[in-house]
């Protein structure tokens, strides 16, 4: 059974995500990365989970905060962007991380080229939400929220 300390959730935003707003609104609408942020922090309140938001454009720098999850979060939101389709960096480092994590995309991932239907992810995470806009974030706070109330 949970502590009522097991709410915090790291969203980890990775490459190109900080340009929300610019990018094509047919795959991710016009909310910016503050915007989206604001929702999830509010979606996130009315679960009693925290949230803790993380966005780089640096591979690297993304595996270290994976590194780290458990240090100062009990789950995790992972939308690597494009690493996502490649990175086994970014594989294993969740692998290892010791906290369930939910990935998510913005844009459905399956109906755009073929190169973006492959999650090198999607095998060790909880679940996969795509194609949902910011409300596959919702969704996925909702998962992680039953999934530390059940540890």
């Amino acid at each position: 059974m949970s502590s009522i300390a097991d709410n915090r959730v790291k969203v980890m935003h990775g490459v190109n995500l900080d340009m929300l707003g610019k990018r094509s609104e047919e795959h991710y609408g016009d909310l910016t990365l503050t915007d989206l942020e604001l929702q999830i922090e509010k979606w996130a309140r009315e679960l009693g989970l925290e949230v803790i938001f993380f966005q780089t454009n640096h591979e690297g720098e993304y595996v270290e905060q994976i590194h780290r999850l458990s240090e100062g979060a009990d789950g995790a939101i992972l939308n690597p962007g494009a690493w996502t389709h490649y990175s086994y960096a970014i594989h294993d480092a969740a692998e290892i991380a010791g906290v369930p994590f939910v990935e998510v995309h913005l844009s459905d991932v399956q109906a755009r080229e073929e190169w973006r239907a492959r999650s090198i992810i999607n095998d060790i995470a909880i679940a996969t939400i795509s194609g949902k806009g910011p409300e596959g974030y919702k969704e996925a706070l909702g998962l992680l929220a039953r999934e530390l109330e059940e540890r």
